[in-house]
């Protein structure tokens, strides 16, 4: 394992480490070494499809010369019974490969899932669905990728790719005004383009981000729908809005009626509940 790795690449081979250690003494006891065999991934569950890529990608690199064939692609909607790839390979690879296809592919999978039924809330609003950085540590590169293939938006990646101010950068730094500012220099003296989004609590707080002509996008924070569109019409799309904070399946088209420009939505990757797949040996008879 190298740092120059890919990002995907650096992944697959911590889990497979992870997973493998000094051995797969199961497999290595029972199976031949130059024993060869396929495997079917079964759909069990209800839902929309991710990870296909990247069970591809699992197998090659345990060994490239694994034969991949998809019968499905990510975002397809899926249902029990349906078959999604076939395998083919040295069946140590296949069974060194299992747990780890299908722990991506299950939560990926959920998260899309997930995601789908959100976006589909949104379809003839403006307001488009943004992640957050509430993701499991090690694994945010496919739970944000599952988001897109739902129909969702990354939100940043990490804390380098956008300046985002929140209440606690605000409150220790001494006032909304103040940090914006500061955020504002740093981002001249280090040669910087990352856009800046701060967070507010209130109207007020809404007026002084506005004012300092130095904002991105202003975040709404567990602002009511009606406060949502007080200050999406003060705005007036003179910069970026996003809403988030309580918002869920149940009350979304209410804040996307106020036709702000984005909504975070946490749950949708920690609440997202895997769905049911499993990979099966193909035995020929």
């Amino acid at each position: 394992m190298t740092d120059n790795l890919d990002p995907l690449d650096q992944l697959i081979d911590h889990a497979l480490q992870e997973d493998i250690g000094p051995g797969d003494f199961s497999t290595e006891c029972c199976i031949p070494s130059n024993a060869r065999g396929a495997a079917i991934l079964k759909v069990k569950d209800q839902g929309v499809l991710a990870g296909i890529a990247v069970a591809q990608r699992i197998f090659k690199r345990l060994e490239k010369d694994t034969s991949f064939q998809p019968h499905l692609s990510d975002g397809d909607p899926i249902v029990g019974g349906e078959t999604a790839f076939e395998v083919q390979g040295h069946i140590r690879t296949i069974l060194l490969a299992e747990r780890l296809v299908l722990n991506c592919m299950q939560r990926m999978s959920g998260i899309a899932t997930l995601t789908r039924e959100y976006t589909r809330k949104l379809e003839g609003y403006h307001t488009r669905l943004l992640d957050t950085r509430k993701t499991t540590p090690n694994f945010r590169l496919l739970e944000k990728a599952a988001v897109k293939i739902g129909g969702g938006v990354n939100h940043r990646m990490g804390l380098y790719d956008m300046i985002m101010l929140k209440d606690n950068h605000i409150d220790y730094c001494g006032g909304l005004a103040k940090a914006v500012d500061l955020a504002w220099e740093f981002n001249k003296s280090k040669g910087l383009d990352l856009k800046i989004e701060v967070e507010t609590r209130n109207m007020e707080d809404v007026r002084i981000a506005l004012g300092t002509g130095k904002v991105d996008r202003i975040m709404l924070d567990n602002f009511r729908p009606e406060e949502v569109s007080e200050a999406v019409v003060y705005i007036q799309g003179r910069v970026e809005t996003e809403a988030s904070g309580g918002i869920h399946l149940e009350n979304i088209q209410a804040y996307a009626a106020t036709g702000v420009d984005f909504i975070s939505v946490g749950s949708v990757i920690h609440q997202a509940r895997s769905l049911d797949l499993s990979l099966k040996a193909k035995i020929q008879k």
